[in-house]
């Protein structure tokens, strides 16, 4: 995200900026790009911070001409005092936010989801989809050609941690789903 960032900031343009960076093998889950063109552009990255997550959608909003959707979530078993700084950064820097889970862990989904609404001046304009396959898929049905979707949290990671388990789920395989490409 920080070479992007510096990339933007020296004035290139999105799109060049994004390929430069897959010419140098960017490390997966780092705003990493699928679709574009005829699709929304769709991002992933590990953005899992208040600091992280406003970075990215600063940048995005920087260089996007259309709308910019947020999925995100927070995980359980964690620092609760982020989730609403969190809530309250998409609801400010994103069109739309769509709020689910990313390894709720040994936390209620539910609850975890109430503490990012809580930083959020209406929570009721946001869609909360707890399932995380079918957030992915909701934004980027929702969005349009020109329309960026930051999928954050997850970034390079393979599983989802419910409870004592480790579920496979990929944000990277899921988006390539979502976009027609197969897992």
């Amino acid at each position: 995200a920080l070479v992007l960032a510096v990339q933007l900031g020296w004035g290139v343009p999105m799109d060049e900026a994004i390929a430069r960076l897959e010419k140098g093998q960017t490390v997966p889950g780092r705003m990493q790009k699928s679709g574009g063109g005829d699709q929304p552009l769709v991002v992933v990255d590990y953005a899992h911070t208040p600091d992280a997550l406003a970075k990215t959608l600063t940048s995005l909003r920087a260089h996007g001409t259309g709308r910019i959707f947020c999925v995100f979530g927070c995980g359980g078993d964690r620092d609760r005092g982020k989730r609403s700084q969190m809530g309250a950064l998409a609801e400010a820097l994103a069109d739309v936010v769509i709020v689910t889970d990313d390894n709720p862990r040994n936390e209620s989904s539910a609850g975890i989801i109430a503490d990012i609404l809580e930083g959020m001046d209406q929570p009721r304009q946001v869609l909360v989809i707890p399932d995380r396959a079918e957030a992915i898929d909701t934004a980027i049905a929702q969005a349009s050609p020109g329309d960026i979707v930051l999928v954050a949290g997850k970034g390079h990671e393979t599983w989802q941690q419910v409870g004592d388990q480790r579920l496979p789920f990929s944000d990277i395989g899921q988006v390539r789903h979502s976009l027609g490409g197969g897992a």
